[in-house]
C-alpha cells in the first residue's frame, strides 16, 4: 500500500515544478512576445526589409581593398578542401586573401587546403607554431599575426576582416555585399542557413528552425535597436581600423581572448563596447534565394550537445564574466536574452520531470491511490497563457522555416520542439560542469565537431544523381 506521506511529498513537488516552470516560462513567453511585436512593427512602418538584386546587378565586383577571409582548422580534412575550392570559384575577385589556419601536427588539413588552392596566390597556408587543438580564437590570432606580416611586407591594409568555418559554403554574393556594407558600418553579419544532411532530419534539422528565426526576426529587431550585434563566427566581417581597436585592448595586442570559446560573439560585442556601428543585412537573389552561409550542422546527439555546450559555456557564463552588462536598456535586454541558457535549460528540466511526476501521478490515481494534482485559479491563469504562448511560438516557427525551406520543413520544426529541448538541457547541464571546471583552474580546449558533410557537395551529389 502506498504511504500517504509519500503521496503528498509527490504532489507537493509537482506543485513547486508547476510553479517554478510556470512562472519563468510565462516570463520568456513576455520576452519573446518583445521581440515579435518589434518586428511586426518594423515591418508594418517599413522600416525593415529584404530586398532582391536588380536584374542587370553585379555580384562579384572588384573589392574596394583587400578582404582577408580568416578559416580556422584542426582536423578539417574532409571539407576545408572543399569549402576553399568552392570560395574560389564564386568570389574570383582579386582583392580576396584566404588565411586557412592548421596546425603542425594535423598533415592532413594542410595537405588538403594546398590542393583545393591549387597555387592560386589568394589563399595561404598558416601553419600554427604548436600542436593542436588549442582554441578556435588562438588559431585566429595565429591568422590574425599572418595577415600583419603581410600588410607589412605589402604595405597594403586590409580593409576588412572575415570569418568563416573549414565547413561553410559561402554565397557567390555575399563577399561584395559585405564590401558595400563597410562604406556605412564597421562590423557586418550576414544570415547563416543550415543545411539539415539527409538522414538526420530531427537531429541537424533542429538548426534550420532556430537560425530561420534568430536571422530572420531575431537579429533584424536587434540591429533596429542598434544593440550590440553577437557575430555567427561565418559571415562576417569588421574593418581592418575596429580590429586594430580590439587587438590594442587585449593582452599581447591579438584581437582574440585564446581562453575564449565564443570568440564571435566576444568580437561582435567588444566591438560594439568601443563604438562600432554594426549591420545585420538580408539580401535575396533573384531567384528568391537568400544570400547567406550554408553549413551542415550537426547529424548526431552528442555533437550536436558539444557543440551547444560551448555556445552555453561561452556566451552564458564568459560572457558574463568578461563583457559584464551594459546600462543601456536595449542592449541590457538583449545581453538577459543571449545568456538565459541556463536558466532555460534547468526550466526545460523541471517541465519534463513534472511530465513524469504527473505521469506516474494520474497512472496512480487510477488505480485508487492518491489524488491528482488539485490547481488553483492562479496555476489555471499561468497554464492557460503558456499553452497560450506555446501556440504562438510554434506558428512562428512554422512560417519562419517554411519561408526558407517550404512547409514540409516547416511542420518539421513544429514537430522538433522537443529535440531542441532536449539538446538544451543537456547542453545546459554539461556547460555549467565545464564552467565549474574552469573556475577549478581547467583550459578550455577547443571541442570541435567533427565534419564530413559539406553543401557544394551535396549540391553536386543531387545534380549527378
Amino acid at each position: 500500500m502506498l504511504d500517504y506521506t509519500a503521496w503528498e511529498w509527490l504532489v507537493l513537488v509537482q506543485h513547486e515544478l508547476l510553479l517554478f516552470a510556470g512562472v519563468f516560462f510565462l516570463i520568456g513567453a513576455i520576452d519573446e512576445l518583445g521581440i515579435d511585436l518589434a518586428w511586426l512593427w518594423l515591418r508594418l512602418t517599413r522600416r525593415i526589409s529584404t530586398p532582391s538584386f536588380p536584374d542587370d546587378a553585379d555580384l562579384t565586383p572588384e573589392l574596394h581593398g583587400i578582404g582577408a577571409v580568416f578559416i580556422p582548422a584542426w582536423q578539417e580534412s574532409a571539407v576545408v578542401g572543399t569549402t576553399i575550392a568552392h570560395a574560389l570559384s564564386v568570389w574570383p575577385q582579386q582583392q580576396l586573401r584566404i588565411y586557412a589556419g592548421c596546425y603542425r601536427n594535423d598533415p592532413q588539413t594542410m595537405e588538403a587546403v594546398t590542393w583545393a588552392a591549387k597555387g592560386d596566390p589568394r589563399v595561404r597556408l598558416v601553419i600554427h607554431d604548436a600542436d593542436g587543438p588549442s582554441t578556435k580564437a588562438d588559431c585566429l590570432n595565429r591568422l590574425y599575426d599572418a595577415m600583419r606580416e603581410d600588410e607589412a611586407r605589402g604595405g597594403s591594409p586590409a580593409r576588412m576582416v572575415i570569418l568563416h568555418d573549414a565547413e561553410d559554403m559561402v554565397d557567390p554574393a555575399a563577399l561584395a555585399l559585405l564590401d558595400r556594407t563597410m562604406d556605412h558600418a564597421e562590423l557586418v553579419q550576414l544570415p547563416v542557413l543550415p543545411i539539415s544532411v539527409t538522414n538526420s532530419r530531427w537531429i541537424s534539422g533542429h538548426y534550420q528552425e532556430e537560425f530561420a528565426e534568430a536571422h530572420g526576426k531575431a537579429m533584424v529587431v536587434r540591429d533596429a535597436l542598434r544593440a550590440g550585434m553577437p557575430l555567427a563566427g561565418v559571415g562576417c566581417a569588421i574593418a581592418r581600423g575596429a580590429f586594430e581597436q580590439l587587438a590594442a585592448g587585449k593582452a599581447g595586442h591579438r584581437p582574440f581572448a585564446a581562453d575564449c570559446l565564443t570568440e564571435d560573439y566576444e568580437l561582435g560585442i567588444g566591438a560594439a563596447d568601443l563604438g562600432a556601428r554594426a549591420r545585420f543585412i538580408r539580401m535575396r537573389h533573384r531567384d528568391g534565394s537568400l544570400v547567406a552561409t550554408r553549413a551542415c550542422f550537426p547529424a548526431k546527439l552528442d555533437q550536436a550537445v558539444r557543440q551547444k555546450t560551448r555556445w552555453v559555456h561561452g556566451i552564458a557564463f564568459q560572457g558574463w564574466d568578461r563583457l559584464g552588462w551594459s546600462g543601456r536598456p536595449a542592449e541590457l535586454w538583449m545581453r538577459l536574452r543571449d545568456r538565459r541558457g541556463p536558466l532555460l535549460a534547468l526550466v526545460l528540466a523541471a517541465a519534463y520531470l513534472l511530465l513524469i511526476l504527473s505521469a506516474i501521478g494520474w497512472m496512480l490515481s487510477e488505480f485508487g491511490y492518491g489524488h491528482t494534482l488539485e490547481l488553483s485559479s492562479a496555476l489555471k491563469i499561468i497554464l492557460t497563457l503558456n499553452l497560450a504562448s506555446f501556440l504562438w511560438r510554434a506558428a512562428w516557427r512554422f512560417a519562419f522555416t517554411a519561408r526558407e525551406y517550404g512547409w514540409r520543413e516547416g511542420a518539421r520544426a513544429v514537430l522538433r520542439i522537443p529535440v531542441a529541448n532536449i539538446i538544451a538541457i543537456m547542453a545546459g547541464r554539461r556547460a555549467f560542469s565545464a564552467y565549474i571546471g574552469t573556475l577549478a583552474g581547467q583550459l578550455p580546449r577547443w571541442d570541435k565537431t567533427e565534419h564530413s558533410a559539406h553543401p557544394a557537395m551535396m549540391h553536386r551529389q543531387g545534380k549527378t544523381a
